[in-house]
């Protein structure tokens, strides 16, 4: 298994579409690269994002990278859907240096790498989401996403 952190908006509806995209083996949501160390309070400067594990040998690095693209709008700075604010930015984190360069390069091969504003950096601290948070959309399918529902359940058997 290999693991990276996805930033695209709310968290609900980012582990929703991630956790039935083939490949993917575990989500879990929370905050990336925040200064603080707990969940009480403000957002600190975190990112909403979920927490990925997948399967190198059914989706590729790239493949996946595809997939978080379909759902997010990569040229908004801290705003998806109606959700605006710092800890709406897009961002892809990981500890791997291999996945950022790897990602970097993805994006730099798309003709409209200038316009795009997802930041990729290296993770410095995730901190889990409460439980009333995770697997948000399962439990309560009804609730708020700013994906539309045929992007949203589009790999859903």
């Amino acid at each position: 298994m290999e693991e990276i952190y996805l930033a695209g908006g709310c968290l609900w509806g980012v582990q929703e579409y991630l956790r039935h995209v083939p490949g993917i083996q575990f989500t879990e949501v929370g905050r990336a690269n925040g200064t603080t160390q707990h969940l009480d309070g403000d957002y600190d400067g975190y990112a909403e994002c979920v927490r990925t594990q997948f399967d190198p040998s059914i989706i590729s690095l790239e493949q996946l990278i595809s997939c978080y693209f379909e759902v997010i709008d990569p040229y908004s700075i801290n705003k998806q859907g109606i959700d605006v604010g710092e800890k709406y930015r897009t961002g892809i984190y990981s500890i791997s240096l291999l996945h950022l360069a790897d990602v970097n390069e993805i994006i730099s091969s798309r003709s409209d790498h200038e316009k795009i504003a997802v930041e990729v950096q290296p993770l410095t601290n995730y901190i889990k989401s409460a439980d009333e948070h995770q697997d948000r959309l399962q439990n309560f399918p009804d609730d708020y996403c700013h994906i539309p529902k045929e992007k949203l359940y589009k790999y859903k058997e």
